[in-house]
């Protein structure tokens, strides 16, 4: 049974061990000249006027998830808009209830207001 996975084992301790190397050798060969500028923290070309560990909004975190969810919802549209010919009526009736699906969520997070910032 394990002479089956035989080559996959054997392709994942390569790749596991290819990187172990790479990262010693960059470890060790690399150039080490830390300065004080390059050690302080990157605040978009603004002196660091903060902790680092300050607090973000959540409505932040809120829009960055609602972003991912309504574009994964529009990336099905893609493999449909492929197949649209070949799939029939049925296919374009629950395409069209995903996409009221869609629009009636859309509807609700504008309503509660969690698309605007200020």
């Amino acid at each position: 049974m394990l002479a089956q996975y035989w080559p996959i084992l054997l392709f994942i301790g390569v790749a596991a061990g290819l990187g172990v190397v790479l990262l010693i050798i960059g470890m060790l060969a690399g150039p080490r000249r830390p300065a004080a500028i390059k050690l302080a923290p990157y605040e978009c070309g603004f002196e660091a006027f903060e902790d680092a560990r300050m607090r973000f909004d959540v409505r932040y975190y809120l829009l960055a998830i609602l972003f991912i969810i309504f574009d994964l919802e529009i990336a099905f549209l893609f493999p449909w808009a492929v197949v649209f010919q070949h799939i029939g009526l049925v296919a374009l009736i629950e395409m069209a209830l995903f996409l009221l699906l869609l629009v009636v969520g859309f509807a609700y997070v504008w309503k509660k207001g969690a698309l605007e910032w200020e």
